[in-house]
């Protein structure tokens, strides 16, 4: 069975870090991209980040630039979202999810992914 099961996120006050974190069961993480998505309140899902197979490539939306870091760990077969200087507008449900392409595209759609992690809450407070 192929899954992504996601660890970490929680509640952080605002202007701190916090992890996401996926481990990928049944595949790997360098056959395909793999991206992120949030779900803020009142919102649909949307793309935050992703990275081509080769591990380069990063590209961000423009609201998370130079705070937030995707990575990945091939040998542990885990991939990261590090999330830093949060805003109360970060709080959401964050998604990992491994991609159908081997690139990665701005703003990305959903549909050029196929397996999702399940989606922590990370929760800001001001």
């Amino acid at each position: 069975q192929l899954r992504l099961v996601e660890s970490g996120g929680g509640l952080v006050q605002s202007g701190g870090s916090l992890r996401v974190s996926c481990t990928a069961s049944g595949f790997r993480l360098d056959e395909y991209g793999i991206g992120w998505f949030r779900q803020v309140p009142g919102k649909d899902r949307g793309w935050v980040a992703c990275m081509n197979s080769g591990g380069r490539g990063a590209r961000y939306a423009e609201s998370v630039l130079g705070r937030f870091t995707i990575s990945r760990d091939l040998d542990k077969g885990t991939m990261d979202l590090q999330v830093n200087r949060l805003k109360s507008v970060d709080t959401g449900v964050y998604y990992c999810a491994d991609g159908r392409l081997s690139g990665c595209r701005r703003s990305a759609p959903e549909e050029d992914f196929e397996i999702w992690g399940q989606g922590p809450q990370v929760t800001v407070s001001s």
